[in-house]
């Protein structure tokens, strides 16, 4: 039987036609297609029985359709890192995945069937994690785990622009593959095991660490509030309110829900408000009272004022005067 079969273009090639060029002793070993087909390998190391490194470069002299099996059986987690050139895969149910040069591509999966498909005369170069879920509880705990892993079908979690750290890591370890005598296990270990936590962190940033505030801390949400009374005719920003009091944004936006159990924003929107009703309580006309409160256009002040309070800026000032005209 032939190695291969032409099928009106492209030769279709089943995954099982893929031989063994070399195997080393450490967990090495280069899997090579037909010689007719162009150059076309992968090489593979086992860094652990649930944590395995794979790259692939194929140039194939026609466009050809790859036969893939998944041969493990069991979930997987697949970061491919896109060094060269693209290629697709075709799910015999319809999934379709694009790897392109510069891209992750994340995906899980259980078992599948399809295909991978290579332009003539094109190199595409990739790096692929294979994460077990057994490696991937070890690392995350069992039900996030199972969250990304899924049901079993080929999901795409993630296609982003591959960071500079990934390019570093992908780079390392595509040269140990290369030169298999050169390769450091630990070395391995921790290039891929660095991919791994980058793409477990953008997939599912951890929820940051309780915030604990000092009584320093307090002291200046304290006088942050206090800059609002005193500056409210002023455009008072986020950030300026940081430099002022010493604090990082986040800080500070997490501290006035925990010492005042509200914003910045709706704070000093408050506080304008009620300045506002105070001012036209006393006699102040409308325009006077928004300049006085931070705002420069009267009709904005009066929109916001009425949202607030249900009624007219208007109305609180014509009330005043009626009461002051019958004394």
């Amino acid at each position: 039987m032939a190695a291969f079969q032409r099928i009106s273009q492209p030769y279709r090639l089943a995954m099982t036609q893929a031989r063994v060029t070399r195997r080393e002793t450490s967990g090495w070993e280069r899997h090579q297609l037909p010689e007719e087909l162009g150059e076309c390998y992968s090489e593979r190391f086992a860094l652990d029985n649930d944590l395995m490194v794979v790259r692939s470069r194929y140039h194939p002299t026609h466009d050809l359709i790859e036969e893939t099996i998944n041969p493990h059986g069991r979930p997987m987690l697949v970061i491919t890192f896109g060094l060269q050139g693209h290629s697709g895969y075709k799910g015999c149910n319809g999934d379709a995945l694009c790897f392109r040069a510069g891209y992750t591509t994340v995906t899980t999966f259980q078992s599948s069937h399809g295909e991978r498909c290579y332009d003539a005369g094109a190199t595409v170069s990739q790096l692929r994690l294979l994460v077990g879920e057994n490696t991937l509880r070890k690392y995350v705990g069992t039900e996030r785990a199972d969250g990304l892993l899924g049901s079993g079908n080929i999901r795409q979690l993630a296609f982003r622009k591959s960071s500079g750290a990934s390019n570093a890591h992908a780079g390392a370890l595509t040269r140990y593959l290369s030169d298999p005598q050169s390769a450091a296990p630990l070395d391995m270990h921790i290039h891929a095991l660095s991919l791994l936590a980058e793409q477990l962190h953008l997939l599912s940033p951890p929820a940051p660490e309780t915030l604990q505030f000092s009584p320093r801390d307090v002291e200046k949400l304290e006088r942050a509030r206090d800059l609002m009374i005193e500056k409210m005719d002023q455009p008072l920003t986020i950030p300026y309110l940081c430099a002022a009091v010493g604090l990082n944004e986040f800080k500070l936006k997490e501290g006035f829900h925990y010492r005042f159990n509200t914003t910045p924003h709706r704070m000093l929107h408050e506080l304008r408000m009620r300045k506002a009703y105070a001012l036209l309580e006393s006699g102040c006309q409308v325009a006077q009272a928004a300049y006085q409160v931070g705002y420069r256009y009267p009709n904005n002040f009066s929109a916001a004022f009425s949202a607030f309070f249900g009624k007219a800026p208007k109305s609180v000032f014509g009330k005043r005067r009626r009461e002051t005209s019958s004394v």
